[in-house]
């Protein structure tokens, strides 16, 4: 059998690993073991944070929302169930672009239900 040498993949792989925490500070972005661990937990992350953000984005739309309704007499949680009561399905992100950006039609929406 023919001895294969590794140091051509060795090399695609270290290249591939530096270029990838190319930034990094210190040893993450030209050793490679500790380029390895940062990535690793760099992507570990990066999985949690898509989720964080999520939930980030739906309260600073139940913010918006809520200051909204300041001005009535609704208070939030009782806004969404009268609006589930009524059979509106309008999502959080669209009730706070209105909310923050059309204040009439949003007071609309708020009559509509109430």
């Amino acid at each position: 059998m023919v001895r294969v040498k590794k140091g051509v993949n060795a090399n695609k792989n270290r290249r591939n690993t530096l270029r990838r925490t190319k930034g990094y500070r210190f040893g993450r972005s030209t050793k490679e073991r500790q380029a390895n661990e940062a990535i690793v937990h760099a992507d570990s992350y990066r999985f949690v944070h898509r989720r964080t953000k999520k939930r980030d984005m739906r309260a600073l739309w139940n913010n918006k929302i809520g200051a909204a309704l300041r001005e009535t007499d609704f208070s939030y949680s009782r806004f969404m169930g009268a609006l589930k009561k009524a059979n509106i399905t309008i999502d959080r992100k669209v009730l706070a672009i209105l909310a923050e950006e059309k204040p009439a039609t949003f007071k609309k929406v708020v009559e509509k239900v109430s």
